[in-house]
């Protein structure tokens, strides 16, 4: 089975997230959420705890057979990096392929990534497209497909600064997790 890797810290999960991840759904078989207790290139002091951001995503993806959520990085060594996860889940899930998704804005750093090379050569990157994204020297590489999907500017950061000052989030997160968030008085 073709497996999406969806990498990120789902601080919190939004709609952008779910539309980009049913999108690739056309791509490969099955959606991962690996949900990323430190991205090694972002530090936030408003990164909610994983176990959070995991439920979060457990709620987001509940209805949608095509989806899973993944904790694997949770037990890794901090800071988690994409190869070592890669590795780690091709061991485990032999019978997977597995393909990396990642966002247009992501693919011009792309080759300062720890191995990047290698998860190239051996995934491959499955791209979508986000506003204002450099161009990348990968575009037209084999290994490389860009996915047309509708071009979202939905932030987690926007999300987050929304709750804080007291707007609205309808329609930005699903309903289960807006009510979770509000529950557990997150982002405030």
């Amino acid at each position: 089975m073709s497996i999406g890797l969806f990498f990120g810290s789902f601080n919190p999960i939004h709609i952008g997230h779910l539309i980009i991840a049913n999108v690739m759904t056309s791509h490969v078989d099955r959606v991962w959420f690996v949900v990323s207790p430190q991205n090694p290139f972002k530090k936030s002091r408003s990164l909610l705890h994983e176990f959070d951001r995991y439920e979060m995503v457990e709620k987001a993806i509940q209805d949608n057979h095509l989806f899973q959520v993944s904790d694997v990085e949770f037990s890794m060594p901090r800071p988690s990096y994409t190869i070592d996860t890669l590795v780690y889940l091709s061991e485990k899930h032999p019978q997977h392929q597995f393909k990396l998704i990642v966002g247009m804005d992501n693919l011009k750093q792309f080759p300062k990534w720890k191995n990047a090379q290698v998860i190239l050569d051996q995934y491959g990157l499955m791209v979508y497209p986000r506003p204002d994204a450099a161009s990348s020297e990968l575009i037209g590489h084999p290994k490389v497909t860009v996915v047309k999907a509708p071009l979202l500017d939905i932030s987690a950061s926007y999300i987050r600064e929304s709750i804080r000052l007291k707007r609205s989030i309808r329609y930005l997160v699903p309903e289960a997790v807006a009510s979770f968030i509000e529950k557990q008085g997150f982002y405030i």
